[in-house]
């Protein structure tokens, strides 16, 4: 529609481009991606506002500019096998699978997943791997990754995801308190990984073995 298209290249006028956000194929992606389709409908017409939305659950879809930012962290170049922990709603894999050869998404609640995987095969996208489980523990199966994002707040880097990093790879994760968090940019370099804080962020707790156990 007309409407939501005019939303998306307002969003990428006023929120992304003046924040920093300068990669012409994500700015591409963003402006092109459906963001309204992965949320109730009643939530429609907020979609593009700069502001997280509940997606049911107790989780949430990140505002715009988080997505857009943790997307131009890994740099990606369209080559790359991305793993995704926290698939939620599937709009930040949307926009990973049309930046990326490959996306392997986790996540740990079930009808999650589902939906997210319906939508995203509706919309075309089969590149895409899906997967119900502790994601903090990665997917080892079809490591190494070349990038990885996490897109929920752990007390640290789980071990398992860094095991499945492969050199010269990066993650973007959230790390911190449960209220608070910095986000932080992960590169394997000659086996040691070396890390940067680059945004002060509040996201839903990472629950699961490497995370904050089984309570949410």
């Amino acid at each position: 529609m007309l409407r939501y298209q005019q939303l998306r290249d307002k969003m990428v006028r006023e929120q992304l481009i003046p924040r920093g956000i300068d990669d012409p194929g994500l700015l591409a992606v963003m402006g092109r991606v459906p963001r309204h389709e992965f949320v109730d409908q009643a939530l429609a017409q907020s979609a593009y506002k700069d502001h997280p939305l509940p997606i049911g659950q107790g989780q949430t879809i990140s505002q715009p500019y988080i997505v857009a930012m943790m997307s131009q962290a890994l740099a990606l170049t369209g080559r790359e096998n991305v793993l995704e922990i926290g698939t939620g709603c599937g709009y930040q894999t949307a926009v990973l699978a049309n930046l990326a050869a490959r996306v392997c998404t986790v996540e740990r609640l079930r009808s999650l997943s589902m939906a997210a995987r319906r939508r995203l095969s509706g919309m075309g996208l089969v590149n895409i791997l899906y997967r119900v489980g502790d994601g903090t523990l990665g997917w080892p199966e079809q490591a190494p990754f070349d990038a990885i994002i996490v897109t929920a707040a752990g007390p640290e880097i789980p071990a398992s995801l860094l095991a499945q990093l492969a050199e010269g790879g990066r993650m973007v994760i959230p790390v911190g308190r449960r209220n608070v968090q910095s986000l932080t940019v992960a590169e394997k370099r000659q086996g040691q990984v070396v890390t940067r804080n680059i945004e002060s962020v509040r996201f839903v707790s990472l629950v699961g073995k490497e995370g904050w156990g089984d309570k949410r």
